[in-house]
């Protein structure tokens, strides 16, 4: 069964007044998620205000179902109502990115889509959306599965980027601001905060803070919208990016963690902590100024090993500083502050990078203090001495590198 690829570029509609209405967010109505009634699998049913654009797909490990939309308000939507299946584990909808929407089923075993279509009622304009899922092998399921390519949704195409200079002088440091999840991502959560809600108001926070002492910081995402992992790091390309700060604050089921992390970029993660970690993340590499996408594995990997030899030193030491900076300010780390993992965001091969761990959400100690304005204030004015420091001592070793 081949993958599914759905998008209704337009809707053909009689009346002027509901096409009008198209341009406007589609609310949810009513859906449900049920047992097939022949054959195994499961339905989905969904009715909405008006037609939108739309796709669906499949993912594995663990396997599910995604529908994106473009848009759709999920006011009144219950989760938990909407699942009548078996073959569904959970229903997850929310905010993907900005315009668009998305709802993930969670399933049971592998399946592939055999059946979906959208009909929109004239008069009305309302829209009715069904899609079948029918059971499969794993196998037959991976080869049916995968994001769609589409420039539309998140990645620009392949392309060459010229790198940012080096800037020992003239125009402020581009620092981008990586908050973590997002949207229908909502990251790890504890007593009603999620670790999404909670980084973007620390991002926006330490934007300011970076921008008071004359540096350029913008942000990955400045909302509450799902931003692919390959999809941070290419807006740090594109924005030509000199420094890539992600910023999490993480949850353990078991033992007790405390303090900040810093983490660079390792193949392997370097303890079992970093490889918990680095599974939820995806491994792809990237790199910025080539299209690897028709070179051989062996020429593209050796590519962005000659990339991170000048790149891997420079975030070592942008980790460093950093975490010397966040000491100096809160008073403490964590008791192993600098690590190294495989995540994503972090292959940026010409941009040095680094994750934060701000803190502990399943830490008593760390939820109060990322909760507490001022002392948030102190962990970005950490962050920012640690840049700064950073920043002098690069600018000195510029020269050397050249040579």
């Amino acid at each position: 069964m081949s993958r599914i690829f759905l998008f209704m570029a337009a809707l053909w509609l009689a009346g002027a007044a509901v096409a009008q209405e198209l341009g406007g967010r589609a609310r949810f109505e009513e859906g449900a998620a049920t047992d097939a009634r022949w054959g195994g699998g499961a339905e989905l049913t969904l009715t909405l205000s008006q037609g939108v654009p739309w796709r669906a797909f499949t993912l594995t490990d663990p396997a599910r179902l995604v529908l994106d939309f473009r848009e759709v308000d999920w006011t009144g939507a219950d989760p938990e109502a909407m699942d009548r299946s078996d073959a569904v584990g959970a229903l997850r909808m929310g905010g993907f990115r900005s315009g668009w929407s998305r709802l993930v089923a969670v399933l049971s075993g592998p399946m592939v889509i055999g059946e979906a279509g959208m009909r929109v009622t004239e008069g009305s304009g309302r829209a009715e959306l069904a899609l079948r899922l029918i059971p499969a092998s794993a196998d037959e399921m991976a080869r049916a599965s995968g994001v769609p390519r589409d420039p539309r949704w998140d990645l620009p195409r392949p392309a060459a980027v010229a790198p940012a200079p080096r800037r020992a002088e003239g125009p402020p440091l581009r620092i981008m601001l990586d908050p973590g999840h997002g949207g229908i991502d909502p990251g790890a959560e504890r007593a009603g905060v999620s670790e999404a809600a909670l980084m973007l108001i620390f991002a926006r926070e330490l934007r300011d803070v970076l921008r008071r002492a004359g540096y350029d910081a913008l942000l990955t995402r400045d909302d509450d919208v799902f931003v692919s992992l390959e999809g941070r790091v290419a807006r740090a390309h594109e924005a030509r990016a000199d420094l890539f700060v992600s910023l999490h604050a993480d949850a353990i089921e078991e033992g007790v963690a405390h303090g900040a992390t810093v983490y660079t970029l390792a193949e392997d993660a370097s303890d079992a902590a970093s490889a918990a970690l680095a599974e939820r993340h995806d491994r792809d590499d990237i790199l910025a100024g080539l299209d690897l996408s028709g070179s051989d594995d062996r020429v593209a990997n050796v590519l962005l090993d000659l990339a991170r030899l000048d790149n891997t030193p420079r975030s070592l030491s942008l980790a460093r500083h950093l975490v010397d900076g966040i000491e100096n300010a809160v008073g403490h780390v964590h008791k192993r502050p600098l690590r190294r993992a495989g995540f994503s965001v972090l292959k940026a091969a010409d941009i040095p990078s680094v994750l934060v761990e701000v803190g502990f959400l399943s830490t008593e100690a760390d939820l109060k203090n990322l909760a507490d304005p001022a002392w948030r204030a102190g962990m970005a004015a950490g962050l920012r001495d640690g840049i700064s420091a950073w920043a002098i001592e690069d600018a000195a070793l510029a020269r050397l590198r050249r040579q």
